[in-house]
């Protein structure tokens, strides 16, 4: 139904990469999900009085929280597709993350609302009455909570949403919970058993579960998550597609949103190269990563002396320094500076937030190692971190 009426009601519904198609995406999700939440509270709450299962009536308001949660999706989709403005000039694309946590916090409170309910009506056993037309409306919420699973989870996926994926573990939640409420339902009425308030409890304690991973899930993007690794290769392999750059590093995504996203790099190039021509270089590389990646890209230049045989000789000398050290290590901006009594080797060592060695022994097994190749040899070295890793 949802591919349908994408079809129907959204313009380019398959360009998913464009703000604007992942705005419809959220708002059409997010209006569906209201009208089925609704139907499914009012379907459960005439179950709930019919059967007086608490299990039933609290899983009937949790659809109700679960409309209101994608009342906040809708309108925080149309909040994030907001153009920017001089208060904020990157857009409003986190408020979809924003939008994320909030639902998971509802999920949360639902969670905790129930597991004190039902905790309650393990001391107060109460009897249920099973029938006919509460099992069918149990039956068809489950129906009904798996369907919106699926389209929630392949809408997230589709349009990269954090707050759509967190939906959808709601929706998984729900289908699960109902579930466990018409076994207690169906056990109650076939073995006399009172086990409402225990099955209520355990989806309490399922759907608490659930929000808080599905919070930690909307949580990272806010806080400054690295980059996915399929995104950074197509931004290496756009780059390293022109013959005048060398190599790339100091890579740092920057997201302000889905669809809103800004690079910085910096490009190796020859320092004997021609600077009108590779400076036209980096403006095509910076247009095509706009054209192919709908992100913004500043590049800044980086000469290397690629021609010079004593710098690559000794670049390759202390790479290899560097590899015995650790394997994850990698070095760049490598150059030498001359002087009268000594030579400085000047580079930056890309260290990865993984890596047990310290900062200040990296620092210094390094330079002891470099001034054994020569005594006349100085190591002024940086540490970079990378933000990719």
């Amino acid at each position: 139904m949802i591919t349908f009426l994408a079809k129907l009601w959204i313009k380019d519904y398959q360009k998913t990469d464009l703000p604007e198609v992942r705005q419809a995406y959220g708002v059409l999700c997010g209006g569906v999900g209201i009208a089925f939440n609704i139907l499914l509270f009012l379907g459960k709450f005439f179950a709930g009085l019919l059967s007086n299962s608490i299990a039933i009536t609290a899983d009937a308001f949790n659809n109700l929280s679960d409309a209101g949660s994608s009342l906040i999706t809708l309108v925080g989709f149309k909040m994030a597709g907001q153009k920017p403005d001089p208060g904020h000039p990157f857009g409003h694309g986190r408020i979809e993350y924003l939008t994320g946590l909030l639902v998971s916090l509802l999920i949360i409170l639902m969670g905790f609302e129930l597991t004190t309910s039902s905790f309650d009506k393990i001391l107060h056993p109460e009897d249920t009455l099973c029938t006919p037309v509460v099992v069918g409306i149990l039956v068809a919420s489950i129906l009904v909570k798996f369907y919106m699973f699926l389209y929630n989870r392949g809408t997230g996926k589709k349009i990269d949403s954090a707050a759509m994926t967190a939906t959808a573990t709601d929706s998984f939640s729900d289908m699960l919970s109902t579930a466990v409420v018409l076994a207690a339902t169906l056990i109650g009425h076939f073995t006399g058993l009172h086990i409402d308030g225990f099955c209520g409890l355990l989806v309490g304690l399922f759907i608490l579960i659930a929000g808080l991973r599905s919070a930690g899930e909307t949580i990272s993007p806010l806080l400054g998550q690295p980059p996915q690794k399929e995104f950074v290769d197509k931004i290496e392999q756009i780059v390293l597609s022109h013959d005048e750059i060398l190599g790339l590093h100091d890579l740092i995504v920057h997201d302000y949103g889905p669809g809103r996203t800004m690079i910085s790099l910096h490009a190796e190039v020859p320092a004997s190269g021609d600077l009108l021509h590779l400076h036209d270089t980096i403006d095509n590389i910076e247009r095509e990563l706009k054209k192919e990646l709908h992100c913004d890209a500043v590049i800044h230049m980086d000469p290397v002396m690629n021609d010079d045989e004593e710098t690559q000789t000794l670049k390759e000398t202390v790479t290899g320094l560097l590899h015995q050290l650790d394997s994850s290590l990698n070095l760049h901006d490598f150059r030498i500076v001359k002087g009268p009594t000594h030579t400085n080797i000047i580079f930056d060592i890309l260290v990865p937030y993984t890596e047990a060695m310290p900062d200040e022994e990296i620092l210094s097994r390094m330079e002891e190692a470099i001034h054994k190749l020569d005594s006349r040899y100085y190591a002024v070295i940086n540490i970079d971190k990378d933000y990719n890793s």
